[in-house]
């Protein structure tokens, strides 16, 4: 097994650490994380993440959490949110988007104008900026990304990268994503092993979970991603919060 290599994050080169940590565990590369950056916070929100939150808080206690709430999540969502913050006794800090731009796009709109327009204006406001708002304050965030969620665009998706979708010129934005190799068979391997909290709507069909409109259940044998924003094309099923997969993928 490879011995990693103690660097300093002002130091790193990320592909050679990307190859480094590509064989390791999420554990190892979690520990990996945690130990280079102390600015560094988990995006939670779905069966991945809550796997994250579990084998990050066995490494250190106090990690740092934040899920964004667009307003547009099914209730179930927002109980599992709740049941992770006790369960762990964390802090999991909610991130909105802005009340004016949310009124102006309804008003203009109406409530449902993605069915019509695509869900890019929407998540764009409901959660990318909220996204950059976090982001801008961390110097690496950790997600829940796999490899086999959505073959268009994350089959190339790298345990650690250069975040280049929300770095700027005065800041370097590093980005874990620990899950990359898993599969899904491994996420719920993991969360039944140790009796993980999850979203109750995964019990009924719904296997990538996102705002209520644009997710719903999906039969079996369909690709988890065929559940979300179900009346576009397959290849444009980001939100932009991994914008970054579109120009690496």
């Amino acid at each position: 097994m490879a011995q990693l290599t103690e660097q300093t994050p002002t130091e790193l080169n990320i592909p050679s650490l990307d190859t480094e940590l590509s064989t390791q565990s999420p554990q190892k590369i979690l520990e990996r994380a945690l130990s280079l950056y102390d600015n560094i916070a988990i995006s939670f929100s779905g069966a991945e993440d809550v796997v994250l939150i579990d084998m990050a808080y066995r490494i250190k206690k106090d990690i740092k959490v934040f899920s964004l709430d667009t307003g547009r999540l099914h209730s179930e969502t927002y109980q599992f949110i709740d049941r992770v913050r006790k369960h762990y006794g964390i802090t999991i800090e909610m991130m909105y988007p802005d009340t004016a731009q949310v009124e102006a796009l309804v008003t203009e709109k109406g409530l449902f104008s993605f069915y019509e327009d695509g869900h890019k204006e929407c998540c764009g406001i409901r959660k990318v900026a909220p996204l950059r708002r976090k982001l801008g304050t961390l110097d690496a965030w950790i997600t829940g990304q796999r490899k086999d969620q959505n073959p268009s665009t994350r089959a190339t998706v790298p345990v650690i990268q250069v975040d280049t979708a929300f770095s700027n010129d005065e800041r370097q934005l590093i980005k874990f994503n620990p899950l990359a190799n898993w599969s899904s068979a491994e996420v719920w391997m993991y969360i039944r092993a140790f009796e993980l909290p999850y979203n109750p709507l995964h019990e009924r069909g719904f296997i990538s979970i996102g705002c209520e409109p644009c997710t719903r259940a999906v039969l079996p044998n369909q690709h988890e991603r065929e559940g979300r924003w179900w009346w576009e094309d397959p290849n444009s099923k980001e939100c932009g919060l991994h914008a970054i997969n579109r120009t690496q993928g």
